[in-house]
């Protein structure tokens, strides 16, 4: 692993946002959902692609609040547009688990 520098974190936009609505994504090579987060009036709603099919399943997911880097460029995925990636972290199968907040926090709240 490199080091990294202070800055390098301060360039990454984590923020929090709510997810509204969550779909099963079956053109994507891997099991995976298609979300929609609501990240606030001052960064909007915007679409992820998460590989989390393992642990959720999309109706649990709707209000729920999860962590995302909103600031990397949009990456298509087969015919979906991801534009935020969604945080997670692997369990001890590989399987992800989401990085939410514990308490209820308003959207758009930026990672520190």
């Amino acid at each position: 692993m490199t080091d990294a520098e202070f800055d390098d974190f301060l360039k990454l936009d984590i923020r929090v946002g709510t997810i509204i609505a969550a779909q099963s994504f079956p053109e994507a090579r891997k099991p995976a959902y298609k979300l929609e987060i609501d990240f606030g009036d001052e960064i909007g709603t915007r679409k992820s692609s998460a590989q989390i099919t393992a642990h959720y399943a999309c109706d649990e997911l709707i209000g729920q609040q999860v962590l995302a880097v909103v600031n990397f460029p949009p990456r298509q995925i087969g015919p979906f547009m991801s534009e935020v990636l969604t945080l997670g972290v692997p369990d001890a199968a590989g399987e992800v688990v989401l990085m939410q907040p514990t308490y209820a926090v308003p959207n758009g709240g930026r990672l520190y």
